[in-house]
């Protein structure tokens, strides 16, 4: 049976480990909002891009903007997961709807699909299933490390442009929805949405005065584009580390509730035991005064 010192250890860890709890539940409370905030201000960021293609596609012909053809038995994928653990099963449903996706494409072999992940669980669980990852990158720990992460994904995706000739290239991330539900989602990267350029061509212009430009056509095309890549890619991270942020919150919601239930328990034991220790030496109080009383 455990002593009193005993429990009142164990009690004390316990609340230690409770106070650890609490702090990472408020950490990840907090980090949620600041990147829901951040992916809530790409909206605007956004917009401007649009209304900046939507200018310089007007009166464009159709076969200018086309993407060029390359191979189509050559797919790249950019799988977003987490470095640290505690986040439940975030890893494994976003590895799992990537792979599911992937092996859609019934003309592309295994052999030839470029994997990035970003997130040594992620690139865990991936490789788990026999996948290859050609490059594996940190998380970055904070909204300002997203833009440097997004200019490492844009320099492999360039990458393998150039020495694959890889056209086509999808996003997997997870995607945060309220509290800590989130659910995996797939973004097409690459190519350009041809019917989101033509319904811009069609857009009527909101004001009187049109806009006009003074670049080159191609060049300015090329940096509106890019510009949307970087957009898109910000976005995914962003939700992506809001999703984990969520899981991690709910993964913590639940250690707190077992360790509440542990310390109730453990102060119940240890008032009874305090309680038969009082007891005890009641009991011994009381018979030493019998035997004074017998003998005197």
């Amino acid at each position: 049976m455990q002593t009193i010192e005993d429990l009142k250890r164990r009690i004390e860890s316990t609340q230690d480990l409770h106070s650890v709890v609490k702090t990472m539940k408020a950490l990840a409370a907090v980090k949620i909002r600041q990147y829901e905030k951040a992916v809530t201000s790409l909206d605007s960021y956004h917009a401007t891009i649009e209304m900046g293609l939507q200018v310089v596609l007007r009166d464009r012909p159709e076969a200018h903007v086309t993407a060029k053809e390359g191979p189509r038995d050559r797919l790249g994928a950019i799988v977003f997961g987490s470095d640290q653990g505690m986040c439940g099963q975030l890893n494994d449903q976003v590895a799992a709807h990537a792979l599911q996706t992937m092996q859609r494409f019934s003309e592309v072999s295994r052999q030839d699909r470029f994997v990035l992940a970003v997130g040594d669980r992620v690139a865990a669980r991936l490789q788990d299933d026999r996948e290859v990852i050609q490059q594996i990158l940190s998380v970055p720990s904070s909204i300002t490390g997203i833009a440097g992460k997004v200019q490492q994904i844009v320099v492999e995706i360039d990458k393998w442009n150039a020495k694959q000739g890889i056209q086509k290239v999808l996003l997997f991330h997870s995607k945060h929805l309220s509290g800590a539900s989130y659910e995996p989602r797939t973004v097409h990267l690459l190519p350009v949405d041809q019917a989101w350029l033509k319904r811009l061509r069609q857009k009527s212009w909101q004001g009187r005065a049109l806009p006009m430009f003074t670049m080159d056509w191609d060049p300015l095309f090329s940096a509106l584009i890019r510009q949307y890549l970087f957009v898109s890619l910000f976005r995914a991270l962003a939700e992506s580390l809001a999703s984990e942020n969520a899981s991690r919150l709910a993964s913590m919601q639940g250690a707190e509730k077992n360790i509440q239930e542990r310390l109730s328990e453990l102060n119940l034991r240890f008032h009874q035991q305090r309680q038969m220790s009082i007891t005890e030496e009641l009991l011994d109080v009381v018979s030493g005064f019998e035997v004074l009383s017998a003998t005197a």
